[in-house]
């Protein structure tokens, strides 16, 4: 059986991050979601996305097809009823439209004809750009239950102090030394090769993904994920960060989700509270305007590539789309487009030669290039989002 994993009308629910990516490739709990369905379905998995993003994610169609809305994470009463759809067959939410098996091609399926069946219970989903962060406690005991199954950690040093070390994973080749690891209140899984350098405080849940690392004296609450090969320090509170970003140094970051390739300059804060506790409002690419997001915590949301120098604040609720560069003092507005360049004071574009100067340099400090791939979906993207910009 061949299995797509489908952004459907969903792609612009998860701006800014899928401007770079199709759903399925966003991170919460310890994996991607398309990583997760893999896992539970022990094969490979394919993408179908926007037209800019179909040569870096690919589709991949067979015979036979089940069809998945991307933003359904998988459990295993959803996945044997995915597995036992036939031909024509259509499996629902609700109202809501979750898989589907088709021999036609996938573009021109007619779900008129299909036979409902219902599921019978709730499984986790997100909606908002916001879920990431707010699911992710739940996203990441259900990654952790799977990927620990009937397996053995490797052995915890002595040096550290901990609690309920049977809720601790470490991969071959993790590292953790003179740290205090409290896993009462969720699991800590440490990835192959990541590290936790000497004096950090960690309250689980956390998901340390392969080769990342926490800087030293780092304080970290709240259901976090770094993804691969991103550093961390100072204090984080329930946040994600996707992969290869840094928010290496002393600052707070809190209810929050960055992308890739993002670097967050000494001593950056946000803010994830207002000063009236009234609930967050976010900036909404669909409406272009400001949702409300139910939520009295809501820090920052920054698409891949964006950076911002040292001492940088900023306020709650901020969107900051792709390829931005924040500098200087005061509090930036709380939405900044895609290639942007400035801060409080105003802000001109961005131009992609020096984006991509910026881009291709920090990707060569990982041995990653910058590809024309790479380069293509950006500048899809720099036009995508020009309507935002003041050129």
């Amino acid at each position: 059986m061949n299995y797509i994993l489908s952004d459907g009308s969903l792609w612009d629910s998860f701006l800014p991050f899928t401007f770079t990516r199709p759903v399925a490739e966003i991170r919460m709990g310890i994996l991607t979601i398309k990583e997760k369905w893999e896992k539970w379905l022990m094969t490979s998995v394919s993408t179908q996305t926007k037209t800019h993003l179909s040569q870096k994610f690919p589709l991949k169609t067979a015979s036979q097809n089940i069809v998945i809305s991307a933003n359904y994470l998988p459990d295993n009463k959803l996945v044997q009823k995915i597995k036992a759809l036939k031909e024509d067959e259509a499996l629902f939410d609700g109202d809501v439209l979750v898989a589907f098996f088709t021999e036609t091609p996938v573009e021109k399926y007619d779900l008129s004809k299909c036979k409902r069946i219902v599921l019978e219970h709730v499984p986790l989903k997100i909606e908002n750009v916001w879920d990431i962060f707010s699911k992710n406690a739940e996203a990441l005991q259900s990654d952790f239950n799977m990927l620990t199954q009937g397996r053995q950690s490797q052995p915890l040093s002595t040096t550290n102090q901990v609690l309920n070390s049977e809720n601790i994973f470490l991969e071959e080749g993790a590292q953790v030394e003179f740290s205090i690891l409290n896993a009462s209140t969720g699991p800590i899984y440490i990835g192959k090769g990541a590290q936790i350098m000497e004096g950090c405080t960690i309250r689980g849940g956390l998901a340390l993904c392969d080769n990342a690392v926490i800087k030293m004296g780092a304080k970290l609450y709240g259901p976090s994920t770094f993804g691969p090969y991103c550093k961390v320090g100072g204090e984080v509170s329930n946040s994600v960060l996707f992969a290869h970003s840094n928010k290496g140094h002393e600052g707070f970051l809190g209810n929050s989700v960055l992308g890739e390739w993002c670097n967050l300059g000494a001593d950056t804060n946000t803010s994830n509270l207002k000063n009236n506790y009234a609930p967050v409002r976010l900036w909404d690419y669909k409406t272009e305007g400001f949702a409300q997001t139910g939520l009295q915590f809501c820090g920052l949301i920054m698409g891949d590539h964006s950076k911002c120098g040292i001492n940088t604040m900023f306020n709650t609720g901020t969107v900051v789309g792709v390829s931005a560069n924040i500098f200087g003092s005061g509090f930036p507005r709380n939405f900044i487009p895609s290639f942007s360049w400035g801060g409080a004071s105003g802000f001109s574009t961005y131009r992609t030669k020096k984006a991509y100067e910026t881009a291709a340099a920090m990707m060569k400090r990982r041995d990653m290039e910058f590809d024309k791939i790479e380069e293509a979906v950006l500048d899809h993207v720099f036009e995508l989002t020009k309507k935002w910009r003041k050129e």
